[in-house]
């Protein structure tokens, strides 16, 4: 639920049904086709998942989670990739 449902929107949404990553969106900026893509977070190092959750993002929000929050999504999403 945690990876779905966080605070709003669930990390699902952008980063993929196992941190997989996906495309959000294609648009355009001054005519030329653009992409806005959530890289994978299911490779990551743990220092740099956090960090990654912890931090401030043009695209991704804030969602305050606690640490064995980070814990637990940390952990399904690397059992995720597994599967």
């Amino acid at each position: 639920m945690l990876y779905v449902n966080p605070r709003g929107i669930g990390c699902d949404e952008c980063h993929g049904k196992k941190g997989e990553g996906k495309i959000i969106a294609h648009y355009k900026v001054k005519g030329k086709p653009r992409v806005l893509k959530a890289p994978p977070i299911n490779d990551l190092k743990k220092e740099v998942f956090f960090e990654a959750l912890r931090s401030t993002h043009k695209v991704m929000p804030t969602y305050f989670l606690t640490q064995q929050e980070m814990d637990i999504l940390f952990f399904y999403v690397r059992s995720e990739a597994a599967h």
